[in-house]
């Protein structure tokens, strides 16, 4: 099950590493704290994607800084029979970037040996923090993916709902979005 999740989560991955010249480039949030950002975020709202598909709730990402700067990812989400399903990854600072502020990264699940491969990255680009890092909106340049997460498994309605508002005045199809049940 796990050598599935990490093909899908590779061809989504290689989808995602370009981005659509149609949309006007993405703002992103300023001065991103990693030290503050990393920690337990629970998902409470995102556009459907085919890696996360056999999640039934419970969407949940665990982020720790490394000695080396990347990021090391854990994502966990309850599957379909009560399995809780964990797929582990990597982020870095994107490779494009000029002067960093810590708002794009790069995602992989690819094993390590495949890192030096561009098309195993995919985007994962910080939109905008809400609070003292309480709320991320999280999406790629090309408006395909997106997450709304909170620190608490139990998020304020009216924070999601702006968030996905500011997703919306950017060209997301939040139309679109599937919200948590938690």
């Amino acid at each position: 099950m796990k050598r599935v999740l990490v093909i899908l989560l590779l061809s989504v991955l290689a989808a995602c590493s370009s981005t659509t010249a149609s949309y006007a480039p993405l703002d992103t949030a300023k001065s991103v704290d990693l030290n503050r950002y990393v920690g337990v975020w629970f998902e409470q709202a995102k556009l459907p994607n085919r890696f996360q598909a056999q999640c039934i709730g419970d969407v949940q990402a665990n982020y720790s800084l490394k000695a080396d700067g990347s990021i090391e990812v854990i994502n966990r989400c309850k599957l379909a029979d009560g399995t809780v399903e964990e797929a582990k990854g990597q982020a870095r600072l994107a490779d494009d970037v000029q002067t960093p502020d810590n708002s794009k990264l790069e995602v992989r699940f690819a094993p390590a040996l495949l890192s030096p491969i561009p098309s195993v990255w995919g985007d994962y680009w910080i939109l905008k923090i809400v609070g003292d890092y309480e709320y991320s909106l999280v999406g790629t340049p090309d408006r395909q993916y997106l997450w709304v997460l909170s620190r608490s498994k139990q998020a304020d309605a009216a924070v999601v709902n702006e968030l996905l508002d500011y997703a919306k005045e950017w060209g997301f199809a939040t139309e679109d979005v599937v919200k948590a049940e938690n």
